[in-house]
């Protein structure tokens, strides 16, 4: 194998592929990345797996000879990122059957690096013969950027690690919920291509995260193509993929755990009860996270209040358009802020019943987005 191609093509190529390398890989050779030299096509292949998460990314070099070989991931990122900008030749020097390495010229110097042989290298998984759905980017990143922040990050509750898509002919279905708080965003399909247009499946949320980053700089007039098996699914972008395991087991009924009626509605600007939560929170975050939303529908006002024992107390008070009786209710701060935050409109509503019951904000226009928190018992 032997290449020449620009540093920050393969700083930006592996930069990608690297994020999926595991630090304690089960095999040496999954502390690896993967390169693939193809002198017809005149491309580089770099590819990072973990044996549940894989991503392929491809670009155009000068190929003298085809090949490929395994390298650790951490130092060649730490060693490309370095070097200045200019070509960089890599060639392929054979130690044995098992191990491999390569010399790397720069404008400013040289280093060898010894490796792996490609051969010890799993295969990602081949989705290619399996059902297909085109979707815009669009769609996907604005139900991504909505719903990921309220997946679990407890590995006890797997199937809530993940994110659950649903498709249909007309729309995408997002849900993501750790059991504190639930996040949905429904977005609308004006045009969807495929042979499996009616899907639920759902998707581990760092494999989500990637994806995100992956069609982040995509123009949103573009697709992707998803390929969806029994347990995998896989997304091409370009010349990039993403391949992950689907997560096993019933993701929970969540529609069913959305109340329907409500006893009084409090319509808000978003930003403005955003910037008021940061300013008690300070002191929230010093104690418990607890932030009391005290209503008053005949003042017309919302109060925000924090009471750290042994520290101080803090309180803002907003203007808001109450509907039904005053109340009180509290909440954590911090999963009130990132559900506030993910919203996309400049006014919401917020509806609730009793202070032991699930609180529903969404936003007022735009996009269909539901978020569910649970408030906090207040102790007296």
């Amino acid at each position: 194998m032997q290449f020449t191609c620009s540093q920050s093509d393969l700083n930006s190529h592996l930069s990608v592929v690297s994020r999926v390398v595991p630090s304690r890989p089960s095999h040496p050779v999954l502390a690896n990345v993967l390169l693939q030299a193809d002198a017809v096509k005149g491309q580089i292949s770099l590819t990072g797996f973990d044996l549940s998460l894989g991503i392929r990314t491809e670009f155009a070099a000068e190929v003298a000879e085809s090949g490929d070989v395994t390298l650790p991931a951490k130092l060649l990122n730490d060693i490309v990122s370095r070097l200045s900008d200019g070509e960089i030749t890599l060639s392929q020097t054979e130690i044995d059957e098992e191990r491999a390495g390569v010399n790397l010229i720069s404008n400013s110097g040289k280093f060898e690096i010894r490796g792996l042989s490609a051969v010890q290298y799993p295969a990602l998984p081949s989705l290619e013969d399996v059902e297909t759905l085109i979707l815009p980017i669009a769609a996907l990143t604005e139900g991504l950027k909505r719903v990921l922040f309220a997946a679990s990050n407890e590995d006890t509750k797997q199937i809530l690690t993940g994110v659950h898509l649903k498709g249909s002919l007309e729309s995408l279905e997002f849900a993501a919920t750790d059991s504190h708080r639930l996040a949905v965003v429904e977005t609308i399909l004006e045009e969807v291509e495929g042979t499996n247009i009616d899907f639920a499946v759902t998707i581990p949320a760092r494999a989500l995260r990637e994806l995100e980053r992956m069609i982040s700089t995509r123009p949103e007039g573009e697709t992707v193509t998803v390929y969806v098996s029994d347990s995998q699914i896989a997304f091409d972008c370009g010349r990039q993929r993403l391949v992950s395991r689907k997560l096993e087991g019933n993701y929970p009924a969540y529609n069913q755990l959305i109340p329907k009626v409500f006893k009084r509605t409090v319509s808000l600007e978003r930003k403005r009860l955003i910037s008021r939560l940061e300013l008690v929170a300070v002191l929230a975050d010093q104690k418990n996270h607890l932030v009391k939303f005290t209503i008053d529908g005949n003042k017309g006002e919302l109060s925000l209040s924090v009471d750290a024992q042994d520290l101080g107390s803090a309180k803002e008070v907003m203007s808001a358009d109450i509907t039904g009786d005053s109340g009180e209710i509290a909440f954590n701060v911090k999963y009130l802020l990132d559900g506030l935050k993910a919203l996309p409109s400049t006014d919401i509503l917020m509806q609730l019943n009793d202070p032991n019951q699930p609180v529903i904000f969404s936003p007022l226009g735009g996009i269909k987005m539901t978020y569910l928190v649970m408030p906090v018992q207040i102790v007296r």
